[in-house]
């Protein structure tokens, strides 16, 4: 079976370079970008932009995410993204104005949510109600409370249950340490932010959810969801299978360092268990290409 050309789910460029961060780095052009989709294997990707201050270092927009896909078209979809405190900071905020607007102008889904608030509060419920009215997905980060960025959950994930069930018509794409970790039965409270190694226990939440909530679906973008993927091969091949239908392909590329990092050895890693038969090229196809195409070309 050949190989196919993935999309890629969650991505960030800009066409100028701006602030460095404190590292040094920026993120990438999509010039700089498509030398890792080159080397990966990747046609097209989806650019998240960042609005909330959580976590950012420069601009990035969403009329610059609409700007690198206008100059892009054939490389890049686009996600437009909403900070619940956005408008009258209420949770009466009519988001819908927000979010027709770039459904408009293209947009595919909101994400990456970065802002530092819980799952459930009031302006995040009122987000969520506006975002299935609208019917665009949504990309989430899961953050501890100060001194973080994400949308803030306890171990166990409670309040990600508590808003899959209130909103049953709106797709969650799941995305980061603090959500990929709970694959596994056996995370604590000190070890939820990091990318753990070792074999997936029985009676991890992300699975206990995914089979729950068919709303619920994994982003398998960054160092997080490559090694809830790589640390228990055996395991992972059961997963992909199991929820086949709603699995994607992602990097998070987010500087051109990444090029060594984690993040980019997903790839390789899908490839060879499609090629060693480990999972069924429809699966592989699926998470690769074909859930993305679906969510996106709609």
């Amino acid at each position: 079976m050949e190989r196919v050309q993935k999309i890629d789910i969650h991505v960030h460029t800009v066409l100028e370079k701006g602030i460095p961060r404190f590292t040094g780095d920026t993120f990438t052009t999509p010039e700089e970008l498509f030398v890792f989709y080159k080397l990966l294997g990747v046609e097209k990707g989806v650019v998240l932009p960042g609005v909330s201050p959580e976590g950012s270092f420069d601009s990035n927009n969403n009329k610059e995410a609409y700007q690198v896909v206008r100059e892009y078209p054939q490389q890049f979809y686009w996600f437009c993204n909403i900070d619940p405190r956005m408008g009258k900071n209420s949770p009466d905020t009519d988001f819908s104005h927000f979010i027709n607007y770039y459904k408009d102008h293209g947009a595919k889904g909101v994400g990456e949510l970065t802002a530092n608030l819980y799952f459930d509060d009031p302006l995040v419920l009122n987000l969520f109600k506006h975002c299935e009215a609208c019917e665009m997905p949504v990309t989430f980060h899961i953050g501890f409370k100060g001194n973080d960025y994400g949308l803030i959950d306890e171990l166990g994930l409670p309040r990600l249950e508590k808003i899959l069930k209130m909103f049953p018509k709106l797709k969650f794409l799941g995305h980061s340490q603090k959500f990929w970790s709970e694959i596994s039965g056996d995370v604590t409270e000190e070890k939820r932010g990091q990318n753990l190694p070792g074999k997936v226990t029985p009676g991890g939440r992300v699975v206990e959810l995914m089979r729950r909530y068919p709303n619920l679906c994994g982003d398998l973008s960054a160092g997080s969801g490559y090694n809830a993927i790589s640390r228990d091969p055996e395991f992972s091949y059961g997963f992909l299978e199991e929820f086949q239908d709603r699995l994607y392909y992602g990097t998070d590329v987010c500087s051109p360092l990444n090029i060594t990092w984690d993040m980019i050895k997903l790839s390789a890693f899908l490839d060879e268990a499609m090629e060693k038969g480990k999972i069924s090229y429809a699966a592989y196809k699926k998470i690769c290409r074909t859930n993305a195409l679906r969510l996106l070309e709609r």
